[in-house]
């Protein structure tokens, strides 16, 4: 007579287990990032691609698309359009550049 009664609880608690599981796992999923340690200090005179890829939070090795992926990301959140700096803007550009591979500018069309 005790069996069924202690089956049904063993259900019960599963159950009621399963749910928080479950709240628990949405909570932490919907939970904001953690904002990651940024590369502290200025700009040097001429970039590197070490400072390029800090500045996009990638690799030195990574490939184009990602690179790409990555400026996008940076960009829509330092665009001068949105509230951000122009400098910054620009850096960010230039660091795509260099990831890329683009020649820079010579300043003349001749």
């Amino acid at each position: 007579m005790a069996a069924p009664l202690i089956a049904g609880m063993t259900v019960a608690a599963a159950a009621l287990a399963g749910k928080y599981g479950i709240q628990a796992w949405q909570a932490f999923k919907a939970r904001p990032p953690r904002p990651r340690k940024f590369f502290e200090g200025g700009f040097q005179p001429k970039m590197t691609r070490r400072e390029a890829a800090l500045i996009l939070g990638i690799r030195e090795s990574a490939a184009a698309e990602k690179v790409k992926e990555a400026h996008r990301k940076v960009m829509i959140a330092n665009h001068p359009d949105a509230g951000g700096s122009h400098y910054l803007a620009s850096k960010i550009n230039e660091a795509k550049d260099m990831m890329v591979g683009k020649p820079k500018d010579s300043g003349s069309a001749f």
